[in-house]
């Protein structure tokens, strides 16, 4: 790390294919990413927490929620505490309302 943070001081180095220093820094980046993700896995978000964050950005409470994806209070808070998965259908409504990738939605 501190041999990549010493590279990365040269712009050059960064730009210039050609620049001494540019293929060490991307062999050495390339090691340490995959240290990373071999030894700590970003691991996909739950559901749950992704809505609870959409809601605080968008300012939205439970049963605002409710009435964009029509469904009861009662059904978004099972949501909320992981209770209850949500139907392909809202799923759908989900990532489409909330603006969140299908994927996460989906848990894949």
């Amino acid at each position: 790390m501190e041999r990549i943070e010493v590279l990365l001081q040269n712009p050059d180095i960064i730009e210039n294919q050609q620049a001494k220093g540019h293929i060490e820094l991307n062999v050495l980046s390339d090691l340490v990413a995959d240290y990373e993700e071999q030894n700590f896995p970003v691991k996909n978000p739950l559901l749950a927490d992704v809505i609870k964050l959409r809601m605080a950005a968008l300012g939205i409470n439970q049963k605002e929620l409710s009435a964009l994806l029509g469904v009861s209070t009662s059904r978004v808070s099972e949501y909320l505490t992981g209770k209850s998965e949500p139907t392909l259908k809202i799923a759908r409504r989900i990532s489409q309302t909330l603006q969140i990738e299908p994927a996460i939605v989906l848990g894949v």
